[in-house]
């Protein structure tokens, strides 16, 4: 191991020491994790930065790594020649405008984020738009900063991403999430090009996360290697994906309930972060779908991984004919955890979907979270229309092609309108069985 904090942990237990060293070979130097992993990762910036904005989060609790960030930039002799904190939660387009703006006037040669997934996907997509030109719905979807750089000859500004909360992984993926808050709707950046130049992520940041951003932070990060390994079940890629969705699944399964009965147990923040860091590596692997879709017409009733934490247990149910592989690890985990009762290893299609999505459910709920839309204060019928327009919306149409049985617009109100209608009522049964095209 690089750093003694994961040392001494994986000495513990061995899902740490295969989290730490499937993340270390994917991301490689470029990505300092757990211990000193701050200055660690400025120190890689001298000489390759000499003026920066600084871009960060207003945190509880992160204050101090605030002050290493800058006790870091002054030791390496790079100066900050502008500051914006108050990013909201899910990035709206009036900070990124903001932002952007900022970033016109202070002209920097680099960008340091520090904060929670919002911070960082916001500025993202302000160096896209400070760099290249046209509006932010010019790069809505897959490839169009990569596409535009290479028509116009142009670069982005190097991009330090730090991490601070057990989440999203925003600091290490090729994702940018935008939401327009007029219309309710969260559209996305999909590029390569917008992966940071260099990452950080010292885990002692998430020991003062409130409980709320612990359990839809660990939803989140749950999610990701959820969908992918769903995605991936009936391709080359599985037996990669598989040990990575596992270990994730796993640490968030065991260690979520012990790190809200023990907020201050840096071996239970370290296994959330670990796994949701994971979840970050599956997103480079492979792609979101289902739960992630919908979550983003309900930006304004519940946070993304809570949305994306309740939805997948009804999305499981209809991919069933397609991902039969991967149910039964994941039956083992929620069963060794105790959220499913009944013996699976004789289950079989729909009955094992049903388990998995059931135990799945039993977990949220013993969060006090809600399990159905119609728990969800403010939730009416026309959150579902609003989704089944969005899915049909060309810019997310990636979403829909990256299920393990995919969807098209023609489709959409019959399957994916059931699966909310499930979701809204909690009823499995109204998940149609259209086998595995």
């Amino acid at each position: 191991m690089h750093n003694t904090l994961l040392s001494e942990m994986t000495s513990m237990d061995a899902e740490f020491t295969t989290a730490a060293d499937l993340l270390a070979g994917f991301f490689g130097g470029w990505y300092a994790f757990a211990d000193n992993a701050i200055p660690n990762a400025i120190v890689m910036l001298n000489g390759r930065m000499e003026r920066v904005f600084l871009v960060h989060s207003s945190f509880t609790g992160t204050e101090p790594y605030l002050d290493q960030i800058h006790s870091a930039l002054r030791a390496n002799r790079i100066a900050i020649c502008g500051n914006y904190t108050g990013i909201q939660p899910n990035a709206p387009r009036e900070d990124l405008l903001q932002l952007a703006a900022m970033l016109d006037e202070a002209q920097p040669d680099g960008v340091v984020s520090f904060g929670g997934g919002s911070v960082i996907d916001c500025a993202k997509a302000a160096i896209v738009l400070h760099c290249l030109p046209g509006g932010i719905d010019d790069y809505f979807g897959t490839g169009l900063v990569s596409r535009q750089m290479a028509e116009g000859k142009a670069y982005l500004l190097p991009h330090l991403a730090i991490q601070a909360a057990a989440s999203s992984a925003a600091h290490l993926t090729r994702y940018s999430n935008i939401t327009n808050t007029a219309t309710g709707q969260k559209k996305l950046i999909v590029d390569d090009a917008i992966v940071p130049g260099q990452a950080a992520f010292d885990y002692r940041t998430t020991l003062t996360a409130p409980r709320s951003l612990t359990i839809d932070g660990a939803l989140d990060g749950f999610s990701h290697t959820l969908e992918v390994l769903y995605s991936l079940t009936n391709t080359a890629l599985y037996e990669r994906i598989l040990p990575v969705a596992e270990t994730a699944i796993s640490l968030i399964v065991r260690h979520l309930p012990l790190a809200l009965a023990q907020p201050q147990d840096l071996i239970h923040r370290t296994a959330l972060a670990l796994a949701t860091d994971l979840g970050g590596m599956a997103i480079m692997l492979g792609g979101t779908n289902g739960a992630h879709l919908t979550s983003f017409s309900l930006v304004d009733l519940l946070p993304h991984g809570r949305a994306c934490g309740m939805l997948n247990p009804y999305y499981t149910a209809f991919f069933t004919p397609a991902i039969e592989p991967a149910l039964q690890p994941l039956a083992r985990i929620f069963r060794q955890a105790g959220w499913i009762e009944c013996n699976t290893d004789s289950l079989q299609g729909r009955d094992l979907g049903t388990a998995v999505a059931e135990g799945m459910l039993a977990f949220i709920a013993s969060f006090g979270y809600p399990t159905t839309l119609n728990q969800v204060a403010g939730f009416t019928p026309d959150y579902i229309l609003q989704a089944l327009a969005a899915a049909k919306n060309p810019q997310l149409k990636m979403k829909l092609q990256n299920m393990p049985i995919p969807m098209n617009p023609e489709t959409v109100d019959e399957w994916m309108g059931a699966i909310l209608q499930a979701a809204a009522s909690g009823d499995l049964s109204l998940i149609p069985d259209v086998g595995q095209n």
